[in-house]
């Protein structure tokens, strides 16, 4: 690597001007190594960022993937590695499988039971010489140079500080997903928890299982334990409704048999500004409500207005108390996606019929980042897992065409025939509603005909179909035994 020449190259020269007398100068940081590389091809003049430069005549086109999200990692398991080296930028190693992710936070499924590491999903990454995952965000991009700016992400105590590089690419692909939609309400950022990563669900266990173990201290008021213990979920989509449904069978099944003395204080409210399950079928919503209703979840219909550190207020002036609020009312363009100066559809970076960003050459959006520009004619798809997913499979076929035919380097695929553009046919939806029920909706869309299923035969379809979807065999071996696990012993409420 030319760093690391340069690197042998400083030590040495330095070694040798050293005086037997004076105490040696401390080495070089890792980043002076890399800048130092870079400044030395480019002559030395100026600062500039460290990192992968253009790929050479003879080396294989790069596909850098921004984003580990559903699309991106789809992406990246169909991407022909003979033809591409590929390097993946996002601030996490893994893909989350999110829809058990509402599973993980009352214990009924382990939490690395959902995350699938990026070097299983694309060996090359851990394998290929020039294929590489970086641990950062990208904080720009350059499109008339073909290069992206990042920034090494870094948290917690005592972590180094992040340090600036940059990538060349000769393929982009923007798979950045989105970010929860706020509204622009006062105290959510601070107050609620979201349900979208990992460290998500871990937050919301151990702030579930902390209120649980505070309200049975000796002293502890009636109204204070109602307040710990009362669980609050805002937004009745999908992934609300199943939290509520996973939280109410823990309630039922668990927290009565092992925390008597609060059982009677501990209670679930499922806060919509409209109707539940919106996109279903109104006899599966009926079904819905009947079943969290009967499982001790209150259905509330109003719009958060304000979110203070122990209280919500409604927009009728109601105040609900809480010990654990989640906040799940869908997602919005990410701060990034807002900054890159190009067209926009809602506020999505907008793509063509073939997920191109046409505007400018060999850059690619797939996922909840994008949407189709309104000259395509197409409406904007719903920020789904399976569109998400299609999507990736449809642009690594592409990309592959493309790459075989000769059009992997930069600007060499201008006048590309790419064959059929994306289409999106809409599958199945489901939904889990606790006490093994679900819900199983096989429409294409609201307004068409088709069949819809409730009850244990669809809980039972809805276990079958996501653990054939879950990415690893070992994952499935891991979700299969926390089922059966949990059925026999019940969840663990170890606080950890």
């Amino acid at each position: 690597m030319p760093w690391f020449r340069n690197l042998i190259q400083l030590t040495t020269a330095t070694t040798r001007k050293q005086s037997p007398f004076k105490a040696a100068a401390p080495p070089p940081s890792l980043t002076q190594c890399l800048l130092f590389g870079t400044e030395a091809q480019s002559g030395g003049g100026g600062k500039r960022y460290a990192g992968l430069g253009p790929t050479k005549a003879d080396e294989k086109p790069r596909v850098v993937v921004l984003g580990t999200g559903w699309a991106g990692c789809r992406l990246m398991k169909g991407i022909d590695t003979n033809i591409y080296d590929v390097v993946c930028v996002s601030p996490r190693n893994h893909m989350v499988f999110t829809p058990l992710l509402a599973s993980t936070c009352v214990g009924t499924l382990e939490f690395r039971s959902v995350a699938e590491p990026v070097g299983r999903i694309q060996p090359a990454i851990s394998r290929e010489p020039n294929s590489y995952f970086f641990l950062a965000n990208c904080s720009g991009i350059d499109f008339n140079n073909h290069t992206i700016k990042c920034q090494t992400a870094t948290d917690g105590i005592e972590t180094p500080e992040p340090w600036n590089f940059s990538i060349s690419y000769d393929k982009l692909v923007v798979a950045a997903g989105a970010k929860p939609l706020t509204f622009g309400i006062k105290g959510v950022l601070e107050h609620a928890i979201f349900l979208r990563e990992v460290y998500h669900a871990q937050e919301i266990r151990r702030k579930l299982l902390l209120n649980l173990m505070l309200s049975d201290v000796p002293g502890v008021s009636n109204e204070e334990k109602s307040r710990l213990l009362h669980c609050v979920v805002v937004g009745g989509g999908p992934t609300g409704v199943e939290f509520s449904g996973e939280l109410s069978d823990f309630i039922k099944r668990d927290v009565h048999q092992r925390y008597a003395h609060v059982k009677d204080y501990i209670h679930v409210t499922l806060i919509e500004a409209n109707e539940i399950l919106s996109s279903c079928e109104d006899s599966l919503r009926k079904y819905a409500i009947k079943q969290l209703t009967k499982s001790g979840v209150c259905l509330v219909r109003g719009v958060v207005q304000d979110v203070q550190p122990k209280k919500i207020i409604l927009n009728d002036g109601t105040e609900v108390p809480y010990g654990l609020l989640v906040w799940s009312t869908g997602v919005g363009p990410s701060s990034f996606v807002e900054s890159l100066d190009i067209p926009k559809s809602r506020g999505r970076i907008g793509v063509d019929e073939w997920l191109r960003v046409p505007s400018v050459q060999d850059v690619f959006a797939i996922g909840d980042c994008c949407g189709f520009l309104e000259s395509t004619g197409k409406t904007v798809l719903p920020a789904l897992a399976q569109v998400a997913e299609r999507q990736g499979k449809y642009l690594s076929t592409l990309v592959n065409q493309i790459g075989k035919a000769g059009g992997g380097k930069a600007n060499a695929a201008k006048d590309f025939d790419l064959g059929d553009p994306f289409v999106y046919r809409h599958l199945v939806s489901m939904a889990s509603i606790g006490r093994y029920k679900a819900l199983v909706d096989l429409r294409q869309s609201k307004e068409a005909k088709g069949v819809s299923l409730a009850g244990f035969t669809s809980w039972f379809i809805w276990r079958s179909a996501y653990l054939t979807r879950v990415v690893s065999w070992r994952n499935r071996l891991y979700v299969a035994i926390n089922w059966l696990t949990t059925l026999v012993f019940g969840r663990d409420i170890s606080r950890i």
